[in-house]
């Protein structure tokens, strides 16, 4: 029997931006596992009230970026360079999910992320606030969980740095992503003030997301960023300071987390404070950091522990990617943050002992999906991609 044919076989979709590169290598592993091509609901479908799903399918929800015209739908704003319009893009997006929600559960549809945990994992004081709650180590933050008082401008920030004794912080939008709208700020007495940022500001006073990392270096420079972000909701924490890898880079790493085991890390280094690949970090060596932690009395299989806690928080969603900040001397770790689309590391194969190895991070997810739904099958009875595409060919009308 072909797999196409399979009725047991799990069906899946995707709600994507379709010709995205997040789309095609789901495709990619989708048609890899021998299952027939994902159907794509677009994310202009689903913010125009058009989706629609079938009995049975398995839906993956991905991320609406790189899209121009959905950019605009959920932000407001035609240039998608620009900072603004965070917190409406936060309003209409997860309105946009519980919409998905809905149609998916009464057309009979499964989700495999939930939309209460999107909800929280898109706002950073509320991701911040459960991971604290549950344990997770994570930087010390005036502005953590439901409760936390929002932060209006400079002046509050100021206020918070030194009530709290923090003479660094990041002050980051509180939905923002890729390190948009992040300000790594540093105080050394009155007056003396400078921040590390990928913004811009225009003589008008509009802000943009830059690829080049820049240095504000007065108060008012700092203050009138912050001041034109408050709108759209801040999130501040402690800045702690990481470990380095040789040549002095700082890192940190992204660990994603696929049915609750870490699969897949990738280091990330940088001399500045953000570490973003996209803002000039690279990629470090992952050998390297685990020799450097067990060198140093700590344990890497500790370090995955906290990644899996961290998602754990999410139980209802499959895939999470995790921040994991090592602190100096690589024996301590904190989580930075946890992102729903953190999974995009193009040709990264699994971990060694994590279940993943030889398969990406969207392969891995295709796997679990299948293990979940009871329909792995030994590999001896696995037919290869290029008989299972001849079947589904001779199987179509």
């Amino acid at each position: 029997m072909s797999l196409s044919a399979n009725s047991a076989l799990p069906r899946l979709a995707v709600v994507g931006n379709p010709g995205n590169r997040r789309v095609g290598l789901f495709q990619d592993a989708v048609r890899a596992a021998g299952l027939p091509e994902a159907r794509t609901v677009s994310w202009r479908q689903v913010v125009r009230g058009e989706a629609a799903f079938l009995p049975g399918e398995r839906v993956r929800i991905d991320s609406p970026g790189e899209d121009t015209e959905v950019e605009r739908l959920l932000r407001g704003v035609d240039d998608p360079t620009r900072v603004e319009g965070s917190a409406l893009w936060y309003t209409r997006f997860t309105s946009a999910v519980r919409d998905v929600a809905r149609t998916a559960a009464s057309a009979g549809a499964v989700l495999l992320d939930d939309p209460d945990d999107i909800a929280v994992l898109f706002d950073k004081r509320l991701c911040h606030g459960v991971m604290d709650a549950a344990g997770v180590p994570v930087p010390e933050s005036p502005t953590s969980g439901q409760a936390a008082p929002p932060v209006r401008d400079w002046a509050d920030v100021r206020r918070l740095m030194t009530d709290h004794r923090m003479p660094r912080v990041f002050v980051k939008l509180a939905h923002g992503s890729s390190a948009s709208g992040v300000l790594a700020v540093e105080t050394a007495g009155p007056g003396r003030v400078r921040a590390t940022t990928s913004v811009e500001r225009d003589e008008a006073g509009r802000l943009f997301n830059s690829l080049r990392v820049r240095r504000c270096t007065t108060e008012s420079e700092v203050a009138a960023v912050v001041d034109a972000l408050a709108p759209d909701g801040l999130h501040v924490e402690r800045w702690l300071p990481k470990a380095s890898v040789r040549g002095g880079r700082v890192a940190d790493l992204r660990v994603v987390v696929v049915a609750g085991r870490a699969t897949h890390a990738v280091v990330r280094t940088s001399r500045s404070p953000m570490t973003n690949l996209h803002l000039g970090g690279a990629r470090g060596d992952l050998d390297e950091v685990r020799a450097a932690v067990e060198d140093a009395g700590g344990g890497w299989a500790e370090a995955l522990a906290v990644c899996e806690r961290a998602a754990a928080c999410f139980p209802d969603t499959l895939c999470v990617g995790v921040d994991l900040l090592p602190a100096t001397g690589w024996r301590r770790f904190a989580v930075g943050e946890v992102n729903a689309f953190g999974d995009l590391l193009p040709r990264l194969t699994g971990l060694p002992g994590s279940g993943a190895e030889g398969l990406d991070t969207y392969a891995a997810q295709v796997a679990a999906v299948l293990r979940a739904a009871g329909e792995e099958r030994r590999p001896e009875e696995q037919p290869t991609n290029d008989r299972a595409r001849n079947d589904r060919a001779a199987s179509a009308p």
